[in-house]
């Protein structure tokens, strides 16, 4: 099975592996101290992207591209202005294309983001994560305050849409910190947030430290009332959350992870990379050189496809769609059940209303504050 062609496939993604350090709690994949295989790595991803272009019919009007890794900001110049070049001969851009590269501090010269801009690039997704420089270098995170605020006063003036990703929860943050980095975030030249629960992925170097109580985190219960005072914080500063884990001023919002949250179709190319055409899920080759061989030789460096059942399709529309404020249709949650099992999701419904955990509004199931918390559990309990 191979993802179809036929489809007018509006997003794409791009995979840049490469990390000039691994950081604890990174569950991607991310290849660090392996620099010397940029060059073949980006002539095998573009060769990828060229052969993809060939087997459709016509030119692919893009609306979205993100770029993401590993760490995209390490992409040599001279690199990704070919990149762009390849981009711009296989596909259409659109006016208003949104084109997204992840930039992690620590990793800019000043002169990028002028570069970037000239390309096309008209977003910013920083990682900063946190303003406690100990806390990240403790989980392998090698960068500092003075990186982020050296990032944020040179790219504002190129870029216009700037989002940072924060993790609440790390260990070694306190709750007086992470109120005062918050209290500094939103006076910042940003337009997005996105903030993130950490989480402790198996094998990661985390999981290992955790498990053997070299590291202790967070209580739970004092984790989640930060994340309803950092939610409050943020929409008193005009962002509006729109997604569980995601804020942004009017008109800012991610186009990108809307196609996900959609889920519409988007080609994704490089290592590891997963597409998704609609009804079929597909995954990259995850190991460097078997990719890198594949694609050179011309092979289809696919290891991993999924047919969606309707159990599953009926699962991603009801998690996805109450992730969102605008929350899921009820008769999405209702469809293909028979009348015995409508009568029980009927009952489930108003027991999580009489608990004040999800409300109805003109035929659209949508989470409470109460029930942000606990989106999971909500959807289990739709599902059981």
């Amino acid at each position: 099975m191979t993802y179809s062609t036929a489809l007018d496939t509006h997003s794409i993604y791009i995979h840049w592996p490469f990390c000039p350090y691994r950081c604890h709690f990174c569950p991607f994949v991310a290849l660090a101290s392996h620099d010397d295989f940029m060059p073949r790595y980006h002539a095998a991803l573009c060769k990828e992207i060229k052969e993809f272009a060939s087997k459709v019919d016509r030119k692919l009007a893009l609306k979205t591209i993100y770029m993401g890794g590993g760490t995209p900001s390490t992409y040599p110049d001279k690199l990704l202005l070919d990149m762009s070049g390849i981009l711009k001969d296989v596909f259409i851009f659109n006016h208003d294309i949104e084109m997204t590269i992840e930039v992690n501090p620590g990793t800019v010269r000043v002169e990028q983001f002028a570069f970037w801009r000239s390309i096309g690039i008209n977003r910013m997704s920083v990682g900063v994560q946190s303003l406690n420089d100990k806390a990240l270098h403790t989980l392998g995170r090698m960068q500092s305050v003075k990186d982020v605020y050296f990032l944020l006063e040179h790219a504002q003036h190129e870029f216009d849409n700037i989002s940072v990703d924060l993790i609440l929860g790390l260990p070694g943050v306190t709750e007086n910190e992470w109120k005062a980095y918050l209290q500094e975030v939103v006076t910042w030249p940003i337009k997005h947030v996105s903030m993130y629960f950490l989480q402790v992925h198996e094998k990661t170097p985390l999981y290992f430290r955790v498990k053997t109580n070299e590291l202790s985190l967070p209580k739970d219960a004092a984790v989640v009332d930060l994340y309803y005072w950092s939610r409050d914080l943020f929409i008193s500063h005009g962002f509006t959350q729109y997604e569980v884990s995601n804020f942004a001023k009017s008109g800012y919002e991610s186009r990108h992870n809307t196609v996900y949250w959609e889920r519409e179709p988007y080609k994704a190319f490089g290592l590891g990379a997963c597409s998704f055409d609609g009804s079929l899920r597909f995954q990259n080759e995850k190991n460097l050189m078997k990719y890198l061989v594949g694609v050179e030789q011309g092979n289809d460096v696919t290891v991993f496809h999924e047919q969606l059942t309707e159990k599953q399709v009926r699962l991603e529309k009801i998690m996805l769609g109450l992730r969102r404020a605008k929350g899921v249709l009820l008769d999405t949650v209702m469809n293909g059940l028979d009348s015995d099992e409508i009568e029980q999701v009927t009952i489930r419904l108003q027991r999580l209303k009489n608990h004040k955990l999800i409300a109805q509004e003109e035929g659209y199931l949508i989470l409470t504050t109460e029930g942000l918390i606990v989106e999971n559990e909500i959807v289990t309990q739709l599902l059981s």
